[in-house]
């Protein structure tokens, strides 16, 4: 019901900078908070930052003050600025958007195909 097309991923250097997109289309009607997840080898998906169509935004300790989530309600779109890259940073990330409707109550996750970032000591 709602396809997420995920781009801008790709090989830096620590302290380098990658900005990702993902532009959702579909039945985004119902479609409020969006996010993005990542997950490293070896280690669990974890959030990294959501956004609400209000605007409120939360963002993982560890990229707190690098990382910035933005969306354009007109282009239907989420973006993660990714500032100061460190190493650590290296993993998959994919997009995220959350469908809920009232009546009858149904709510589901949306899931992009990820991206990769390696970021290189």
């Amino acid at each position: 019901q709602v396809q997420l097309v995920e781009s801008g991923g790709g090989l830096v250097q620590a302290g380098g900078s990658l900005r990702l997109s993902c532009a959702a289309s579909g039945n985004i009607f119902n479609v409020n908070v969006m996010g993005w997840y990542r997950q490293a080898p070896g280690k669990q998906r974890e959030l990294v930052a959501n956004i609400a169509s209000s605007g409120s935004t939360n963002y993982a300790d560890s990229v707190k003050g690098r990382f910035t989530i933005s969306r354009d309600n007109a282009k239907n779109t989420v973006y993660l600025q990714m500032n100061s890259l460190e190493p650590e940073d290296t993993a998959v990330y994919y997009c995220s958007a959350d469908w809920k409707r009232t009546w009858p109550v149904r709510e589901k996750r949306y899931w992009g195909q990820g991206t990769q970032v390696t970021v290189s000591s």
